[in-house]
């Protein structure tokens, strides 16, 4: 008997009597008639004693078996070359490290096209450790989507993309994914001016598994801001210190072995301490932490130096001097930045600017000519830039 026919059988299709023999051989074999056998399951007769049992045959073992195989054959076809997932490792990496030095409209085109190559990837694989290998750099993708987004001016777009790194991370129960997904959300709330849900997310990144010392100092840094935005002194001063003290020599796949855009090395906390300082009205905390930041980017090969770091330290530095009312000195500090190309005027960069705007609004520069003129450039400055302010809330992040 064919298979076909087996199945078209066992299956209730047939209306018929199949031709002879058949009918004889299958009321010989299983003890009812051929129209019992071939009617609908309901129709048969219930077993009674005497009557014979129904059997197995070898064909009905050979066609699980089968059945077995073929299915763990499309499973197994399921799967991509390892070289596409280390290709994929790659890509990411040097988008991450390149991070500061490549402009953002470029970075955002390249870390699209890594997680829709990843979100394919997935798609075409069900071997898990490849999934796993998957889903790390789908997240990876994301938080840098994430992070050019807020740089781009689209808050709503980071958050959201925040979120989904976050969720790739859980997937895969990531650690140190979750914990950059969550202090990447924490910063962005507080652009948002909901300061203490900030300090609600660093605390539960804080709990994750597996993170190093980058990955505890990103949070502290961000735990800083977020306190200074609630005007908590001790509390961010206590964040900024720690943030200085994670010695234990603790490393991570993403924010370590990874780093770049991951990272946060010693000029990145500087600068983003700076900011706190300034949140505190601590004119020379400001002022100290942003020089070592400069400082720090000033040691760096040319073309290492982290542009979007250097201009926004030379930002917060500025500030610091006009909140000593030190007018030249703002001036001073403000001149590089102003060379900066039009596609890497961030958000970050613009809100800053911005804050420095206001400040020459006090009445103690009240009709100073350089203030004038120091005020129509940064209005300029702002009007050519490829980025739109994060909107009303923003200012938040950045003043006091």
């Amino acid at each position: 008997m064919e298979e076909q026919t087996f199945r078209r059988w066992t299956s209730g299709r047939v209306k018929g009597i199949p031709n002879q023999p058949a009918p004889q051989v299958l009321e010989h074999v299983f003890g009812y008639t051929a129209r019992q056998l071939l009617s609908p399951p309901s129709e048969l007769p219930s077993a009674t004693p005497g009557s014979p049992e129904p059997t197995l045959n070898e064909s009905d073992l050979a066609m699980t078996a089968r059945d077995a195989a073929a299915h763990a054959g499309d499973a197994a076809s399921l799967s991509v070359p390892d070289m596409t997932l280390d290709q994929l490792d790659d890509d990411v990496m040097t988008l991450a490290r390149d991070y500061n030095r490549t402009s953002p409209i470029e970075v955002y085109r390249r870390a699209k096209e890594l997680l829709n190559s990843a979100q394919t990837l997935l798609e075409r694989t069900q071997v898990p450790r490849q999934r796993t290998r998957g889903y790390l750099v789908a997240g990876q993708s994301a938080s840098l989507l994430s992070a050019i987004c807020f740089d781009l001016g689209s808050l709503p777009a980071a958050v959201s993309l925040s979120r989904t790194a976050a969720l790739y991370g859980q997937v895969i129960e990531h650690g140190p994914l979750q914990a950059y997904a969550h202090g990447a959300l924490a910063f962005l709330v507080f652009w948002d001016g909901r300061p203490s849900e900030s300090v609600r997310l660093v605390r539960t990144a804080q709990q994750f598994g597996g993170l190093g010392d980058t990955a505890r100092t990103r949070l502290s840094v961000i735990e800083g801001r977020a306190y200074g935005h609630l005007g908590i002194q001790p509390a961010a001063e206590h964040a900024i210190h720690h943030s200085d003290e994670q010695r234990t020599d603790g490393r991570d796949e993403l924010h370590d072995d990874i780093g770049g855009e991951f990272g946060f090395p010693s000029e990145r906390v500087a600068m983003s301490n700076a900011t706190t300082y300034l949140l505190l009205r601590d004119a020379e905390g400001a002022a100290e932490a942003a020089e070592s930041a400069l400082r720090l980017v000033g040691t760096k090969p040319d073309a290492q130096r982290p542009l979007l770091i250097s201009a926004q330290a030379s930002i917060d530095l500025a500030r610091a001097r006009l909140l000593r009312g030190e007018l030249e000195g703002t001036h001073a500090a403000l001149e590089p930045v102003f060379s900066i190309p039009t596609e890497w005027r961030g958000a970050g960069i613009l809100e800053r600017m911005a804050a420095v705007r206001s400040g020459l609004c006090h009445p103690d520069f009240s009709g100073a000519a350089e203030v004038r003129t120091l005020g129509e450039r940064i209005e300029e400055f702002g009007a050519a830039a490829t980025a739109h302010p994060l909107g009303a809330s923003a200012p938040l992040a950045i003043e006091s």
